[in-house]
């Protein structure tokens, strides 16, 4: 299938091509470079502390490895003291393996304008992950269906401040469990140019995905470069399952990269206390990248850290909250000492509606995000209801958001532009800049522009309809799906890709559990 794809592909080059040059271009803005410092939180004396007891959790406490004797057999060849399924790791063994881990890696995208490098002081940012439900305006909150994900996917590829197209942008109930993977990758593939990323549901679902990329990109480039990130995500506290370990141990072994992350809802999966649960993230992050690195020595690996509070009263997960964000500084700061690329953040809320609590919760998450030095931050746009539920709404608020995130980044110009001293000079005292030479040299770019709020005259807005930022949201996205224009793709390549997923799907019978 692969060898068929790569002949199609030389044979459909030419419409391809005309395809290009008649397509609409979109303006996607370049992944995030910091010029601003990282805040940090931790002390020498606290990360000293954190690192000693992470160190002191492998080797006493141990990490669970059930039902997967290949990896307690790489666990137990590489030193580790294995008892059952537990898995004592001595102090020092895994920080070790996780030294050939790259600092940082580039993530192809079939558009090389949209390759992302991940790592180093630069931010990547990506949509929302794994909801069941979508919300919309009109529609209410439903199960998700495969025309939402295909639609959310076309949000991501028309969002000039999203570097990614993400995974699971909701979760399609309409198609059987068994293969809905296949038809999002293929979305991902074919309605964007973005890069994206791999199942992780079953390692199978790894396997085809790496299966659809050497159809893509070809079986050369998958071998020599990432075209895939994959959420790996541990199943804390300090247990690793087969499922999951059997996704990374497809993706290490072709050399894709991974997220690896504890999921900590704090007092429940992780102490109450900051210090504890950094602990305990450092060490279940040290174990899994570890394990990464014991399949493929130098597969690329990022340092995920999810992160929300619990309300003790209802025992839901909180979003937004001063404990959360010191977590996401500080293992932010234990990401750049082992020397990992770093995930986390994302527009957290545990809102039932793109409202006011949205608004502050998420607003809190996405500057925490850029300010704790995040490299990669999935649920960047779109997250509602504590990550049940993907708006469509939420979506472009956020994504809207995100520009600002840009701007911030870029810190403070102190070129000789930047100064400003020949303006100054030329309105002098009691003037006004509004007519001077280097507002009009500078007005196009100087400040960051909305495509979303509504910054007119009270008379004008309200003639308008008086409109919220929910209904101007709405009326986006009826715009941009409006507007949407597949990138071209070889056609060559198209037809084998849909061959494989037909194929696929063939073979196995549809199960929706």
């Amino acid at each position: 299938m692969n060898d068929l794809g790569g002949r199609k592909a030389r044979g459909g080059g030419g419409a391809a091509r005309r395809a290009e040059r008649t397509a609409v271009s979109l303006e996607t803005a370049r992944f995030i470079a910091r010029n601003i410092p990282n805040f940090e939180v931790l002390g020498p004396e606290a990360i000293e502390v954190i690192e000693w007891n992470a160190e002191t959790i492998l080797e006493e406490i141990g990490v669970n490895f059930p039902e997967n004797p290949a990896a307690l057999a790489r666990w137990r060849d590489a030193g580790a003291d294995v008892r059952g399924e537990r898995v004592h790791i001595p102090r020092g063994l895994a920080r070790k393996l996780c030294a050939s881990a790259p600092r940082s890696f580039t993530q192809l995208a079939r558009n090389p304008e949209r390759n992302v490098e991940i790592g180093g002081r630069n931010l990547v940012l990506a949509p929302v992950y794994g909801p069941p439900f979508v919300r919309d305006r009109d529609g209410g909150r439903r199960y998700a269906t495969i025309a939402d994900f295909r639609n959310f996917v076309k949000l991501g590829y028309m969002s000039k401040w999203l570097h990614h197209s993400g995974g699971t942008v909701c979760e399609p109930t309409d198609v059987p469990v068994n293969k809905r993977h296949l038809d999002m990758l293929l979305a991902h593939m074919t309605l964007s140019d973005k890069p994206f990323m791999g199942s992780v549901t079953e390692p199978s679902r790894a396997a085809d995905s790496v299966a659809m990329a050497r159809i893509l990109f070809g079986e050369e480039t998958v071998a020599a470069h990432p075209v895939m990130t994959s959420l790996i995500n541990i199943n804390s506290p300090l247990t690793f399952d087969s499922v999951m370990m059997g996704a990374l141990e497809v993706y290490a072994a072709a050399g894709q990269a991974t997220i690896v992350s504890p999921f900590i809802v704090g007092g429940a999966m992780a102490p109450v206390t900051v210090a504890g649960t950094l602990t305990q993230v450092l060490a279940e992050v040290l174990a899994g990248v570890a394990y990464a690195q014991l399949v493929r020595a130098g597969a690329p690996v990022i340092f995920g850290a999810f992160v929300a509070s619990i309300d003790m009263n209802s025992g839901a997960p909180t979003f937004g909250t001063p404990e959360a964000s010191l977590i996401t500084y500080g293992a932010g700061q234990l990401a750049r000492r082992l020397g990992l690329p770093y995930r986390s953040a994302g527009a957290f809320c545990g809102s039932k509606l793109p409202d006011a609590q949205a608004a502050y919760e998420s607003a809190n998450s996405l500057n925490m995000g850029l300010l704790s030095g995040v490299n990669f931050m999935l649920h960047a746009c779109g997250w509602l209801e504590g990550g049940l539920v993907s708006s469509y709404e939420k979506f472009v608020m956020d994504a809207d958001q995100l520009g600002i995130l840009h701007h911030l980044a870029r810190g403070v110009d102190v070129s000789e532009n930047g100064q400003a001293m020949g303006a100054i000079r030329e309105v002098g005292p009691g003037g006004h800049f509004l007519g001077c030479d280097h507002t009009q040299a500078n007005f196009k770019s100087a400040f960051w522009r909305t495509d979303l709020l509504d910054y007119k005259p009270f008379e004008t807005w309200d003639e308008e309809g008086a409109r919220d930022t929910e209904a101007l949201a709405a009326q986006r996205v009826t715009r941009l799906l409006g507007d949407y224009q597949q990138p071209p793709l070889d056609p060559g390549i198209a037809e084998a890709l849909d061959a494989f997923v037909a194929r696929r799907k063939a073979e196995m019978p549809d199960a929706f559990v």
